[in-house]
């Protein structure tokens, strides 16, 4: 695991189910030290253009440390010129998993597990409108800011980033 935050991030793409037998599609950028949603988008198509979107989320929202591993699995978004252009740009690097091993992306999958488990129970969204304004109230008003995570000592992913911040804060001052 990561020292701090803004090290790691994993990222994945997962299929979400609309009436009528459709899809949306949910892409994801999770900061592997405390399991928070940093980035995401939800669109009608499972494209470059998503994983981009919500990496441009990522990082507008964080201080990415310069060398930021971002891992997500093989899938042909994530080998686009333009997304790599993105990560070049920003001093991020890129990592894959190896061929044909889903356990190098686990966290990606285990995150993508807990939202079809506690969102969907088995359902379906109306449409891509429901399925982003879902996603949004899953993701900003309780993954990150309520849901306890049994690695993170039970704490949320804000609560854990924010005893990592205070802690941080704290040695700096008792170290002056």
């Amino acid at each position: 695991m990561p020292p701090e935050p803004n090290r790691i991030l994993v990222g994945d793409i997962t299929y979400l189910p609309l009436l009528g037998g459709s899809w949306a599609y949910l892409a994801t950028w999770q900061d592997l030290y405390s399991r928070m949603i940093v980035g995401w988008a939800v669109a009608e198509t499972m494209t470059e253009a998503l994983i981009i979107t919500a990496m441009k989320k990522a990082i507008a929202r964080r201080a990415l440390a310069k060398g930021c591993v971002v891992h997500s699995d093989r899938g042909g978004q994530y080998v686009g010129s333009e997304f790599r252009r993105l990560l070049s740009s920003h001093d991020l690097c890129q990592s894959m998993s190896r061929k044909a091993e889903t356990y190098d992306n686990a966290f990606a999958e285990s995150l993508f597990s807990r939202y079809k488990a506690e969102v969907l129970e088995g359902g379906a969204f109306r449409d891509v409108v429901e399925a982003r304004l879902e996603s949004f109230n899953y993701i900003e008003g309780y993954y990150n800011r309520v849901r306890r995570h049994s690695s993170l000592g039970y704490l949320s992913p804000a609560e854990y980033e924010q005893a990592f911040y205070e802690k941080a804060k704290t040695s700096t001052t008792n170290d002056n």
